[in-house]
Formats: C-alpha cells, sequence, structure tokens
C-alpha cells in the first residue's frame, strides 16, 4: 500500500484502541478527503492539557460536594465532552450511522453510539418522552409536553456513559415529565420537568421528580422540578345601572415541587428538590353599577350598587426534597414551598346618580342619589410550607388614581384615595328668566356609602332682574330673590369626605326708573334689589366638607330715571329718581340726574315810537339729584347721589324804541321847532334758573357710602334790553312877525336801558358748598341817548323886510340821557341875515350824560353875527356879535362832561371906521362826576369879527371871543382845560386875540390847565390875548396858567411897524402843591417893509400858582421872547424886540416856599442887529428863591 493507505490502516487501528477502552474522538471532521487520516493527529493533540482543568485548590479535599465537583471536572466532564463531539462531528455521524449503528439497531433497536431524540410536543404522553442514548454512550433525549398539557419523560442514558434527559414542561395544570436516569457507569441524570400553571382557579400541576444518577463510578442526581402557578381567580362582574357588583373567585392551589434525584454508588451529589409552584391570586370583586341621573327637570338621581368581594387567594404547593447521595457526595436540598396567592381586591361601589336641574315649571333642582358600599377584599393564600410566604389581602377601595388634567405630579389629598361609592351631586336650582322672579333652591347632595364621599349640594338659581319702568316717572321693578344652595352629603363613615354645599344664588338686580316726560317730570324710583340665597350647609362623614360659596355680584338696586329736561320756556327740570335700595348683597343703585330747566322767553321790543321793551322771562330752575339706594345689609356699597340739573339762561330784554323826532317849524313862519320825544325804555333781562341740589348718597352698613351728586350749574341770567334814544328836536324858522326868530326843539330824553338778570345760584354739593353760579346778562349795548337840540331859526327880518332886523333863534337844548347814555347835542343858534348885523343865535345847551365812558351833551356852536351893510359908507352898520356857544352837559355816574360849543364869528364891518363885530364866547364845559370820570373839555372862543372896508383898507378887526372856562371835575373827576381865545380879527387895527378859558377846579383831583390866549390880528398890530387861569385843585394838584396869545405880526409896508405886545400868561392854579404859572405870550414879530420893522415886546409871564398849606408855590411862568425884528429887505433889517419879564413865583403855604419865574430871553436880531435884552426873573415869595433873568438875544447876520 502506499502512504495514503497506510494512514488509513491506522486510523481504523486507532478508532478501535478508542472502542476497546470506552473512548470515544470528540473532534468535528476535518476538511481533508476520508483517506485522509492526519485529523487523528490533531484531534489528540487538542485534547490534552486544556480539556484537563486544574484541581480548584481553594476548595479542601475533605468536602463531599467538592470531591464530587472535582471527579466530574477532572474525569467525567472531558470524557463527556469528547463523546459529544465525535458524535455531532461529519465524520463522527458517518461512522455512527453507517459502520458502528446499523447492526445494533438491526438486532436491539437502539444506536451503539449516539444521543436519544427529543420528545415531540403536541400529540401523546409517549410521543412527549425523550429517546434513550446510545447502548455504549449518548445523552437521553429531553421530554416534550402531551396535548393534554402533561411533560414528556426525558430520555435515559442506557450505555456506560451519557447524561439523562430533562422532563418535559406541564402546561395548563399538567404535571412535568421526569428527568432521565444517567449512563451505567458514569453520567447525570435529567432534571424533571416544570408543572404547568393552572388554569383560571384551578391547581398548578406538580413538578417532576429527577433523573437517577445510576453510575457506579460517577453520578449526580437530577434536580426536581418546580410546581406550577395556580390558576388565577375570576374577577366579578361588573353590576348594571343601581345593581351590585359579583363577587371574585378564588385563586388556584400551586403545584408540588419534584423530588431531586439519587446519587451514583460510589461518587454522586443528589439533585435538589423542585419549588413549590405560587397560588393563584382572587379575582377582583365587580364594580357595583352606579345610579343613573335624574332627566326630569327637578328629578333625584338613582342609588348605586355595592361593589362585590374580592376572592381568596390559593395556596402555595409544597416543596420537593432532595435526592440521596452515593458514598462520596453530598445529598439534594429541599426546594423553598410555594407562596399563597394574593387575595383578590374589593369591588368598588357604584357613585350615585346626579339630580336634574330644575327648570321654569319645577324651579328647584333635585337630590343626589345615594352611593353604593363597598365589597371586602379576598384574604391570602397559604403558604405550601418551609420557606413559602403566605399571600396578601386584596386592595380595599383606597387605591390612589391621580387625577386627569391636573399638574404632571400633583399632591394628592385623601379625597384621591377614594375611587367610588360617591352620594350623586345635587341639580341646581333654575335661575329665573322672567322679570322680577326668584331663583330655585339647589338639590340635596347624596349621601355616600360606607367609603366615598358626598355628593355636591346644587347651586341656588339666580334671581331675574326687576323690569325697567317704561312710561314717564314708572319705578322700576323689584328684583327676584336668589334661590339656597343644596346641603352636602354626608360621606362614608369608614373613609370619605361629606359633600360640598352648594353656592347661593344671587339676587336680581332691580329695575332701573323711568325717565321723567312732560306728563310727568320726575324721574321714577329704582327696584330694590333682589336678596341673596343662603349657601348650602357642608356634608358631615368621616372628613367634613365644606359650606357653598356666598353669593357674589348681583342684587344690586336699579338706578333712579333722569329728571325731564323741561322744554317750554321757563319751566323747571324734574327731580330725578332715587336709586333703589340694594338687596341683603348688592351695591345701591345711583340716583337720577335732575333734568335742566328751560330757558326762558325773550322780552319783546317796542313797537310805536317811545314804547317800553318788555321783561325777559326767568330762567327755569334744575331738578334736584335722586337720593342715592342703600347698601346691602351683608355687603354692598351706597348708591351714588344724582347730580342736580342746571339752571337755564333767563330770557333777554326787549329794546325800546326811539322817541319820535320834533318837528321843524314850518319855513318863514317863525316859529319855533317842536321837541323831541323821550326814548322807551330797555327791558329788564330775565334771571337765571337755579342750579338743583345733588342728590345724597346711599348709606352703607358693611361698605361705602356713596357719593353726593354734584349740584346743577346755576343759569345765566338774561341780556338787558337797548334803551331807545331821545328824539331829535325840530328846527326853528326865521321869518314871521316875532322879533326873535323861532328856538329850535329841545332833544327828547333818553329811554334808560334794562337791568341785567342775575345769574342763578348753583345747586349743593356734598360739603355743603354750591356748584358754580350762573354769570350775570350782558349789559345792554345801545340806546339812552338824548336827542339833539333843533337848530334856531335864522334872523331874516320881521316879514322878510330885511331891513328890519330879527335876531336869531336860540338853537334847542340837548335832551338828557337815561340812566346809561349819551347826553344830547345842543342845537346850533340860528344866523341873522340882516343889513344891519345882529347878534347870532345862541347854541342850545348839550343834554346830560350818566354811566362811565359816556359823555353829556356837546353844547350847540353860537350863530354867526350879521355882516354890515355895505353901501358906500352912508349908512352901512357894523359887524354884529357871534352868538355864545351852549354850554356842555354835565357828565353823571362816571360820565365825560360835554364840551362847550364854540362862539359864533362875529360879523365883518364893511364901511371904514366900522368895527367887526366880537366874537361869541365859548360856552362852558359840562362838570363830571365820579371817580376817574373827565370834566368835559371848555367850548373854545369865537373867533373875532373882521375890520370895516375902505378905498385903502379895512377897517378896525374886532376883538376875539373869550374861550370858555373847561368843567369843574367833582368826586374825584379829572378837570378839564378852558377852551382858547378866539383869534382877533384883521384890520388897521387888528383885533386882540380873545381871553383863554379858565381851567376847571376839581374836587381831589388835578386842576385844569388855563385855555390858550387868541393870536392878535395878523395885519398891521393886535395884541395877544391873555392865557386863561389854571383851575384849582381841591386836595389836588393846582392847574397850570394858560399860554399868552401869540401877538399880531406887522403887515405888508412901505415902513414897517412894531409888532403887538404878547399877551400875559394865566395864573396858575391853587392847590395842594402850587400850580405852575403860565407861561408868558411871545412878543409879536415887526412888520415887514421898506425901512426895518422892530419886534414886539414879549409877554408877561404868568404869576406861579399859591400853595396849600406846607406846599410850595407854583413857579412864575417864563417871560415870552421879544420879537423878531424883520424888514422887507435883506439890506433893511429890523430891530429885534425885547424879551418879555418873567412871571412872579407863587405863594407860599404856610412852611413853603416859591421860586420866582425865569425871565423871558431877549428878541433875536436880524440882519446884524442886535438881540433884545432878556427880562428880569421873578421876584420869589416869602422864604422863596428868586427867579433867573433871561438870557440876551440872539444877534444875526442874516
Amino acid at each position: 500500500m502506499g502512504t495514503a493507505g497506510s494512514r488509513a490502516s491506522g486510523a481504523v487501528g486507532a478508532i478501535g484502541a478508542f472502542l476497546a477502552f470506552g473512548v470515544a474522538p470528540v473532534a468535528v471532521a476535518p476538511a481533508a478527503q476520508a483517506e485522509d487520516f492526519d485529523w487523528l493527529a490533531d484531534l489528540l493533540g487538542s485534547a490534552e492539557a486544556s480539556m484537563w482543568p486544574a484541581p480548584a485548590v481553594s476548595e479542601p479535599v475533605w468536602n463531599p460536594d467538592a470531591m464530587v465537583d472535582l471527579y466530574n471536572s477532572w474525569f467525567y466532564t472531558p470524557i463527556h465532552e469528547m463523546q459529544q463531539n465525535w458524535i455531532n462531528s461529519d465524520f463522527g455521524a458517518w461512522v455512527n450511522d453507517n459502520l458502528i449503528n446499523p447492526l445494533p439497531q438491526l438486532l436491539f433497536g437502539q444506536d451503539f453510539i449516539g444521543n436519544g431524540a427529543d420528545g415531540i410536543s403536541g400529540g401523546t404522553l409517549a410521543q412527549a418522552a425523550g429517546g434513550n442514548g446510545g447502548l455504549w454512550f449518548g445523552d437521553g433525549g429531553a421530554g416534550g409536553t402531551s396535548a393534554d398539557g402533561f411533560g414528556g419523560a426525558g430520555g435515559s442514558a442506557l450505555g456506560a456513559f451519557g447524561n439523562g434527559g430533562a422532563g418535559g414542561a406541564g402546561v395548563d395544570g399538567g404535571d412535568g415529565g421526569d428527568g432521565g436516569a444517567g449512563g451505567w457507569l458514569m453520567g447525570i441524570g435529567g432534571a424533571g420537568g416544570a408543572g404547568g400553571t393552572g388554569l383560571s382557579g384551578l391547581d398548578g400541576g406538580d413538578g417532576g421528580i429527577g433523573g437517577a444518577g445510576v453510575g457506579m463510578l460517577f453520578g449526580n442526581g437530577g434536580a426536581g422540578g418546580a410546581g406550577g402557578r395556580g390558576g388565577a381567580g375570576a374577577a366579578g362582574e361588573t353590576g348594571g345601572a343601581g345593581a351590585n357588583g359579583g363577587n371574585g373567585g378564588a385563586g388556584g392551589i400551586g403545584g408540588n415541587g419534584g423530588a431531586g434525584g439519587r446519587g451514583a454508588w460510589l461518587v454522586g451529589s443528589g439533585g435538589n428538590g423542585g419549588v413549590g409552584g405560587y397560588g393563584g391570586s382572587g379575582g377582583a370583586g365587580g364594580t357595583g353599577g352606579n345610579g343613573l341621573d335624574a332627566v326630569t327637570a327637578g328629578g333625584a338621581g338613582g342609588d348605586a350598587g355595592d361593589g362585590g368581594n374580592g376572592g381568596v387567594g390559593g395556596a402555595g404547593g409544597a416543596a420537593g426534597i432532595g435526592g440521596a447521595s452515593g458514598l462520596i457526595g453530598a445529598a439534594g436540598s429541599t426546594a423553598a414551598a410555594g407562596n399563597g396567592g394574593d387575595g383578590g381586591d374589593a369591588g368598588l361601589a357604584g357613585n350615585g346618580g346626579n339630580g336634574a336641574a330644575g327648570d321654569a315649571a319645577h324651579v328647584d333642582g333635585g337630590a343626589g342619589g345615594r352611593g353604593g358600599d363597598a365589597g371586602a377584599e379576598g384574604a391570602g393564600g397559604a403558604a405550601g410550607g418551609g420557606g413559602g410566604v403566605a399571600g396578601k389581602a386584596g386592595a380595599d377601595v383606597t387605591v390612589y388614581i391621580p387625577p386627569s388634567g391636573g399638574p404632571i405630579f400633583p399632591v394628592p389629598t385623601p379625597a384621591d384615595f377614594i375611587r367610588a361609592g360617591n352620594g350623586g351631586n345635587g341639580g341646581a336650582g333654575y335661575t329665573a328668566t322672567d322679570a322680577g322672579a326668584s331663583g330655585g333652591n339647589g338639590g340635596a347632595g347624596g349621601a355616600a356609602g360606607s367609603v366615598g364621599n358626598g355628593g355636591h349640594g346644587g347651586a341656588g338659581g339666580n334671581g331675574a332682574a326687576g323690569a325697567a319702568g317704561v312710561t314717564g316717572g314708572q319705578a322700576g321693578q323689584a328684583g327676584g330673590a336668589g334661590g339656597n344652595g343644596g346641603a352636602g352629603g354626608t360621606g362614608g363613615a369608614l373613609k370619605g369626605f361629606g359633600g360640598t354645599g352648594g353656592d347661593a344664588g344671587v339676587g336680581g338686580n332691580g329695575g332701573q326708573g323711568a325717565a321723567g316726560n312732560a306728563a310727568h317730570v320726575d324721574g321714577g324710583a329704582g327696584g330694590r334689589g333682589g336678596d341673596a340665597g343662603t349657601a348650602g350647609a357642608a356634608g358631615t362623614g368621616h372628613i367634613a366638607g365644606s359650606s357653598g360659596a356666598a353669593a357674589n355680584g348681583g342684587g344690586n338696586g336699579g338706578n333712579g330715571g333722569d329728571g325731564y329736561t323741561a322744554t317750554v320756556a321757563g319751566a323747571s327740570g324734574g327731580k330725578g329718581g332715587a336709586g333703589g335700595d340694594a338687596g341683603s348683597v348688592g351695591n345701591g343703585g345711583q340716583g337720577g340726574a335732575g333734568g335742566n330747566g328751560a330757558a326762558g322767553a325773550a322780552g319783546t321790543n317796542g313797537v310805536n315810537p317811545g314804547t317800553h321793551g318788555k321783561s325777559g322771562q326767568e330762567g327755569g330752575s334744575g331738578g334736584n339729584g335722586g337720593v342715592g339706594g342703600k347698601g346691602g345689609a351683608l355687603s354692598g356699597n351706597g348708591g351714588a347721589g344724582g347730580h342736580g340739573g342746571k339752571g337755564a339762561t333767563g330770557g333777554n330784554g326787549g329794546s325800546g324804541v326811539a322817541g319820535a323826532a320834533g318837528d321843524s317849524a314850518q319855513y318863514n313862519s317863525g316859529l319855533d321847532g317842536g321837541n323831541g320825544g323821550a326814548g322807551g325804555n330797555g327791558g329788564n333781562g330775565g334771571a337765571g334758573g337755579h342750579g338743583g341740589d345733588g342728590g345724597a348718597g346711599g348709606t352703607a352698613v358693611n361698605g361705602d357710602a356713596g357719593t353726593h351728586g354734584a349740584g346743577g350749574q346755576g343759569g345765566a341770567g338774561g341780556k338787558a334790553g337797548n334803551a331807545g334814544d331821545g328824539g331829535k328836536g325840530g328846527d326853528g324858522a326865521g321869518g314871521g312877525n316875532n322879533v326873535t326868530a323861532g328856538s329850535g326843539g329841545n332833544g327828547g330824553k333818553g329811554g334808560d336801558r334794562g337791568a341785567i338778570g342775575a345769574g342763578g345760584i348753583g345747586g349743593l354739593d356734598v360739603d355743603g358748598t354750591r356748584a358754580a353760579s350762573g354769570v350775570d346778562g350782558a349789559a345792554a349795548t345801545a340806546g339812552g341817548n338824548g336827542g339833539a337840540g333843533g337848530a334856531g331859526g335864522p334872523g331874516y327880518g320881521i316879514n322878510e323886510i330885511n331891513s328890519v332886523a330879527q335876531v336869531a333863534g336860540h338853537g334847542g337844548n340837548g335832551g338828557d340821557s337815561g340812566v346809561i347814555g349819551n347826553g344830547g347835542a345842543g342845537g346850533t343858534g340860528g344866523v341873522t341875515y340882516s343889513y344891519e348885523g345882529y347878534t347870532g343865535g345862541a347854541g342850545g345847551n348839550g343834554g346830560t350824560g350818566s354811566g362811565a365812558g359816556y359823555s353829556g351833551g356837546n353844547g350847540g356852536a353860537g350863530g354867526q353875527g350879521g355882516n354890515g351893510h355895505f353901501d358906500g359908507g352912508v349908512d352901512s352898520g357894523p359887524g354884529g356879535d357871534g352868538g355864545a356857544g351852549g354850554a356842555g352837559g354835565d357828565g353823571l355816574n362816571g360820565a365825560n362832561g360835554g364840551a362847550g360849543g364854540k362862539g359864533g364869528d362875529g360879523g365883518t364891518g364893511f364901511s371904514s371906521g366900522v368895527v367887526g363885530g366880537t366874537g361869541g364866547a365859548g360856552g362852558a364845559g359840562g362838570a363830571g362826576y365820579g371817580s376817574g370820570s373827565t370834566a368835559g373839555v371848555g367850548g373854545a372862543g369865537g373867533n373875532g369879527g373882521g375890520g370895516g372896508g375902505s378905498d385903502w383898507g379895512l377897517s378896525d378887526g374886532g376883538t376875539g371871543g373869550a374861550g370858555g372856562n373847561g368843567g369843574n371835575g367833582v368826586d374825584g373827576a379829572k378837570a378839564a382845560a378852558g377852551g382858547a381865545g378866539g383869534e382877533g380879527g384883521e384890520g388897521i387895527a387888528s383885533g386882540k386875540g380873545g381871553q383863554g378859558g379858565m381851567g376847571g377846579a376839581s374836587n381831589g383831583g388835578t386842576g385844569g390847565a388855563g385855555g390858550l390866549g387868541g393870536s392878535g390880528g395878523t395885519d398891521w398890530t393886535g395884541g395877544g390875548g391873555g392865557g386863561g387861569g389854571g383851575g384849582a385843585g381841591n386836595g389836588g394838584i393846582g392847574g397850570a396858567g394858560g399860554v399868552g396869545g401869540e401877538a399880531g405880526q406887522s403887515s405888508w409896508s412901505i415902513d414897517g411897524n412894531i409888532g403887538g405886545a404878547g399877551g400875559t400868561g394865566g395864573t396858575g392854579g391853587m392847590g395842594i402843591e402850587g400850580g405852575v404859572g403860565g407861561a408868558g405870550g411871545s412878543g409879536g414879530a415887526g412888520g415887514v417893509g421898506v425901512n426895518q420893522g422892530v419886534g414886539g415886546t414879549g409877554g408877561t409871564g404868568g404869576i406861579g400858582g399859591k400853595g396849600d398849606a406846607n406846599a410850595a408855590g407854583g413857579q412864575g411862568g417864563k417871560g415870552g421872547d421879544g420879537g423878531t425884528g424883520n424888514g422887507r429887505y435883506e439890506y433893511f433889517p429890523g430891530i429885534g424886540g425885547t424879551g418879555g419879564t418873567g412871571g412872579g413865583g407863587g405863594q407860599i403855604g404856610a412852611n413853603g416856599d416859591g421860586t420866582g419865574g425865569r425871565g423871558g430871553d431877549g428878541g433875536t436880531g436880524f440882519n446884524g442887529r442886535q438881540g433884545g435884552a432878556g427880562g428880569p426873573g421873578g421876584p420869589g415869595a416869602v422864604d422863596g428863591t428868586p427867579g433867573t433873568a433871561g438870557a440876551r438875544g440872539q444877534d444875526r447876520d442874516q
């Protein structure tokens, strides 16, 4: 043979050697060809040191169980693994199946080498048994489970070597199979199968017995199988609506543990016994059915069913005993007995049904149903023996269930541990909808069972609000009362809370009072608020519940209606209605606002001339505000008082009509003009209506009192009516047979303006003060002026014959004003038109004015004097004197005095040597009365008349008229300045200027300044008029003297004439402090001519006014400057006039002194002439200082 054949024969020899010594190869066949036997060397090499474990040096050699373990590790386990490796290798399997096992199978029906097959589950018990191992070596097969739930026995190791198979496990209460025996030389018995868990309420199966270790040298017994758990008891059924729950079933008994197998004869430990099975748990008691909720309004909820009892737990199974040991080895341990099963949980009781809420037909809510009693928990099962534990009793009904919808980790309360048996909740009382109806009572909560919470009481229904008043002044309806809350149900006696009482119903609000109207002006009272219901009482129990919440809100009194705001003129507003009182809980209603008054009607205006206006109607008063309602007796604030209505505006007064104008006289009749009619009075303004008082705030016991209403504002007074003006006087007519032409008619008196309407008083406020009163009405703005006087008729001549002179008629007097107004102006005097100059008519006096800002009437202007007839000098007459100006009217009650009328101009004389007429005197200014008023200005003096005419020049000019005196100031009024004197007329000898008027005296004020003296005539020479004296200041400062008139200028002539002398300055008026003396008038300029003219002499300065006690005298006036010399040509210069003398200083008082006036400056020279000498200073009075001399006049070359 070759090498391969040698190796094959070597392999067969090796197998024979293994078989001879009872050892089989264990390695898996290598991947080489079958004829390649190199695997044997590899197999032997791999089974050397690594397959023989080192001894356990930590265990003492005298420990029997340790000796068994050592023998097992060193001897049996390596041999067993080698055998299993051979059987499980591909090569070993091929050798066994093809060379070794066919003959034994043929002879004995059993493999010589090999493991027994596992039992088949799901068949018969015999099919479930495991197959036996080979006749030489091999393990028994594991048992399966039969179709009826029993475990098949494990197969035995029939040969010298091998382990017994494990018994099959039982199911559904079937017993476990016994373990198979080990090999007769060496081998370990199989473990017994576990018993099956019992079906519901049935016992568990027993564990199988462990297989015996029968080897003569070595073998451990198999462990006994564990007993099966007893079946759990069935849960009790849940009861239907209101029915009891069923009881839970008892748990099954646990199966017994299997005994451990015995050890081998020489070396071997016994198997441990199997543990006893646990007893089955008792079934939970069924839940009682819940009571039905009521469906009919106001119906009671149904009672609940009781919970079922929990089932008893099953007893535990007995423990299996340990197997006996061999000569060397330890006996098996006895296992723990099975635990008893837990008892079933107690069944939950049903909850009582909820009562139904009330409705309109049955307002009270229904009571809640009673909760059921909880079932008893089942007892735990007994332990199966030593080491077992008895089962626990079932749980009661206090297992915690966290509330839903709360926080993730809520803090539990005792109520959360109670799951059932609660009483039903009471139904809510009906909330009324009909106006003023009361709410229904809430139903009582149902009682709990032995364990459970009482049901909550139903909430009381809310009362309906009262209806509001509809028609004018109708009171509001009272609100309905709130229903009582239902009592909470009784909690469980063992465990549980009493139910919460139902919340009290809210009382309805009172209806609002209707506002007033024209038929019933007062507002209606608000309705009373409904009383709140009583909160439900807390339910009793193991732990008492809480009472219901008190009513919150509602029960308010209705607001009072507002008073009617009047629309008929002058009618008062209605009162506000009182606010309704609150119920037991709530706020008082607010008082209604008072209505506003209506405005008074305006007075009618007069219709015909001179008729009066009617007074305006009084404005209507505002209505009082309503009183606020009382706050609730338990809680609530008082209502606010209503605001008072506003007073209305008074009507405006009507206007009076102007008086009729007087008729003018017919032309050429010589008759007087008719007087003007009086103006009509203005109507009084109506008083404003009073404001209504604010209503008092409502009182409160357990709250804040209401605020007092604000008073209404008073109405404004009506405007005063305007007065009619007096009618104008008619004009007089000239001609006729009367020596004097007709006078002008007097002006009519002005009507009185109406009185203003007083503002209404404001209504009362909370602190006793009043609201703002109305403003007084506006004063009249027009009318009340006196009518103007008519003009005097002109002097035409009697029967239209101009040669028969007729005196011109005087002007009519101006009419007086009413209480307020301007006096009428005096009429103008008539003009004379006769051939011989006659005096013009006097102007009429001005009427009296009244009231600040108004004036007396101005005096009428005097008529112009008639001109002398020009007939060649045969019978030419002189010019007539001008008529005197009328006096200005007085000013009363702060009015200014009127200005005096201007005097008429004198008539012109046309014949040579005939003098022109004298200008008429200016009228005196009217007096002013009252502090702050100004006296009228004195009338201006009339101008002097012109000189008569001739072939070579004119006649002498007439003298200018004197200026009128200034009006006096009375009661602190300011005095007026005197009028200016009239200018002298031109003529051969020019007329002298008129004397200026004296300034008016002032009682408590400054005297008026004297008037300016008139200037002399400009032709030839004419002296200036003297200045007027200053007015006295009675308690004030004296007025300044008037300035002297300027002298007349020398006129055109070959030889220049001397300019007239300046007038003397007026004397200063006497006062507390002397007035300043008037300044002397300036000298007139020299006349223009071929030869030089000489300037006139300056006027003497006026004397200073006399001082009162302790007062200084006034300073003397400055002397007038000398006139400037003049000539027609530059080479015939004139000589400057001499400066006037300075005025003397005023007389001092008892302790005063005065300064003399400064002398006048000399006149200025012209074209190289010297200026005039300065005047001497005036002497001072006693202890006074003399005045300084005047300066020399200026020398001028040109």
